[in-house]
């Protein structure tokens, strides 16, 4: 790897971002105590963004894996896991920016892996966070690129990798007018795997080499966990009921999820299982609740739903593994507005039929390879209500869903090897 280190470009943009992260560390503790103060940032980890760790470093060789937002980071785990069926002793350090992120993570992630925040881009932070845990390969998701990091790593001939890269046509025109930079920390991977053709074009457009295309690796994840006891708690309190989920849900998709329930008021079986994308909306979700006639508990008050209910209100955090166990079916939330859809694997893989609306675009291709399998159902404002009552061609799309799913994650193998591969060429 020292003859990709030693070939990598460093133009006037890349040099110049160098030399200003070095003033990092002047703003920076004060800058995380004013989060702290504001519960942004955790208090027995913020020094993690100093590159300061709070956990020893496993023996032998270790992955380091670093994803932007808490959906790639839980799309790491099924490559994590494909690649630790091929070295039993391999270990794995997953980074991430948010604090949101570190608990479900925490919950979620598989055997022999940690999780650490990522050091803020500074030299000095980046230093202590290398010599700390001294990975044998550094893998990123996506395509945010912190450009002190890369160098960073690239400079000790850890091999860089970069995997489930997504690039929109907006994505693309705004990285255009950095694309200079953007070749720069390019140079440095010895390889770049893309979700779809259209990144991969606009990767090697900017600069990139020898492209492959991959597939998305959010097909090929394991399940949500849950917690058992909550599971079990649920289940006896929905027994006799019939518990559909409308999951990381906005206005749009409140409006036609109520629409349905209304709908389906005749029967009163049927039980909503309601999660807003953000839960300091509960307030007034819960106010449109009462305003639609529908009577709900609420999960943050640790309330069951009693047979007077028509919605169990889930207000709380980290909890989806939870909520698609308990409902056969789904609405997608997101797709009924500018959101543009939400990750619908999660509900693939637990068995949860996928119904969604028309706006999808951040997951675009993930819904056509869906809809064109028979996988899953667009639906237009209003044809929810009768969706939901369809129960054989529900059953029939969970099935190809998670047939999509099996098929994804054996496709994993090949790419683990490879990846490996590049540790074996250091």
């Amino acid at each position: 790897m020292a003859d990709r280190a030693d070939r990598a470009r460093t133009g006037p943009v890349l040099r110049g971002y160098l030399l200003a992260s070095r003033l990092i560390p002047a703003l920076a503790p004060r800058h995380l105590r004013k989060r702290l103060a504001l519960g942004k940032e955790d208090p027995d980890r913020w020094r993690e963004k100093l590159g300061a760790a709070t956990a020893a470093r496993p023996a032998g060789r270790l992955v380091w894996f670093n994803a932007v937002g808490l959906g790639e980071v839980l799309a790491l785990r099924g490559l994590i896991e494909a690649m630790a069926a091929r070295d039993a002793a391999l270990s794995f350090l997953v980074t991430s920016s948010a604090r949101s992120s570190a608990q479900v993570v925490a919950a979620n992630l598989p055997e022999r892996t940690l999780h650490q925040f990522l050091p803020l881009d500074a030299p000095a932070y980046l230093a202590r966070f290398l010599d700390h845990w001294r990975p044998d390969l550094s893998v990123w998701a996506e395509q945010e690129l912190w450009p002190g990091a890369v160098v960073a790593t690239a400079r000790r001939g850890i091999p860089l990798a970069l995997v489930n890269a997504r690039i929109t046509p907006e994505g693309f025109a705004r990285r255009q007018r950095a694309r200079g930079l953007f070749r720069d920390l390019m140079s440095r991977f010895a390889r770049v795997d893309a979700q779809d053709d259209g990144t991969a074009e606009r990767l090697r457009a900017l600069g990139a080499e020898q492209v492959q295309v991959s597939g998305s690796l959010k097909i090929a994840g394991p399940p949500l966990s849950a917690a058992p006891e909550a599971l079990e708690a649920a289940r006896a309190a929905l027994a006799g009921r019939k518990p559909w989920l409308a999951a990381s849900t906005h206005d749009a998709d409140e409006a036609e999820a109520i629409a349905a329930m209304r709908a389906l008021a005749d029967d009163p079986a049927w039980l909503l299982l309601l999660v807003p994308r953000d839960i300091a909306r509960a307030e007034a979700v819960a106010a449109e609740l009462e305003a639609a006639g529908l009577p709900h508990a609420r999960r943050s008050r640790g309330e069951l739903p009693g047979p007077e209910h028509k919605v169990w209100l889930a207000d709380s955090y980290g909890e989806l593994g939870l909520w698609y166990r308990l409902a056969d079916r789904a609405l997608i939330g997101g797709s009924f507005d500018a959101t543009e859809g939400h990750n619908p694997w999660e509900a693939a893989r637990l068995g949860a039929a996928i119904l969604h609306g028309p706006c999808t675009a951040n997951f675009r291709a993930d819904y056509e390879a869906l809809d064109a399998a028979g996988a899953a159902r667009q639906l237009a404002p209003g044809e929810l209500a009768a969706a939901l009552t369809d129960e054989a061609g529900l059953a029939a799309m969970a099935q190809k869903a998670q047939a999509l799913v099996a098929q994804s994650r054996d496709a994993l193998a090949p790419l683990a090897g490879q990846l490996l591969e590049l540790m074996e060429r250091r």
